[in-house]
């Protein structure tokens, strides 16, 4: 395969609710297929699916037949998703951790790792890209635009292969957005809740500024002294 050459065309979705939804509606829009595997049987999701012009499925095809598949579900649920059928696949994370939803997990706030770098860890041999998963999915709904419109948004992306990475900021930018790059996988951490940038649905240079302002925000200097390095630096 030619690497430059190389897009995403199927899409597949892991995750039927608000954010999973409107992910996949954007995609369709956009002219991907799209395939989504909910929590239940493909048939309760069907119609909503149909509606948005993508197809309901389980989990099975969506690893089988999609280019990149997006994880739209509980971060709390990342250890049920099937690593072998995922091995080699471009996994899209747009997970983060809500104690309401997910419980009292230390495992998932520990400051030494992206939670991106834990389902990569799970995920072995998959390609793991953190994307889609800073703004919230009402303003994902609202803010989609063409390339080149005043004010269009912004989403970050962090991974650790440049072919992967650029793969999804071709995404990013065909769902209606200005795809950032922010780093290696690692430097997901500062797209997850107590980072600046969470929550964002701002411009590409706002967004930017964010990133650079993180080694000195507060969470930033508890990731630093926790992974051992030197506060308030990259």
């Amino acid at each position: 395969m030619g690497s430059e050459a190389r897009r995403i065309q199927t899409l597949g979705v892991i995750g039927a609710g608000r954010l999973g939804t409107v992910l996949a509606r954007l995609a369709a829009s956009a002219g991907y297929r799209v395939i989504v595997a909910g929590s239940g049987a493909p048939a309760l999701i069907t119609p909503a699916m149909r509606a948005i012009g993508a197809t309901a499925a389980t989990v099975a095809p969506v690893a089988a037949e999609a280019d990149a598949v997006v994880l739209a579900l509980p971060l709390g649920q990342y250890r049920m998703l099937p690593a072998e059928a995922l091995r080699g696949t471009l996994v899209i994370d747009a997970m983060n951790y809500w104690w309401a939803s997910d419980g009292i997990r230390d495992d998932l706030s520990d400051p030494r790792t992206s939670t991106s770098e834990l389902v990569q860890a799970h995920l072995v041999g998959a390609h793991v890209v953190k994307a889609l998963s800073h703004m919230g999915y009402q303003d994902l709904e609202d803010e989609a635009r063409t390339p080149g419109s005043p004010g269009r948004k912004a989403i970050a992306i962090a991974g650790d292969d440049a072919q992967q990475v650029a793969m999804v900021a071709a995404l990013v930018n065909d769902l209606g957005f200005d795809p950032v790059l922010a780093g290696p996988l690692s430097a997901g951490i500062m797209l997850e809740p107590g980072a600046e940038a969470f929550g964002a649905d701002v411009e590409a240079a706002r967004l930017r500024e964010m990133l650079e302002r993180f080694p000195a925000s507060q969470r930033g200097i508890v990731v630093a002294r926790a992974r051992g390095e030197v506060p308030g630096q990259v």
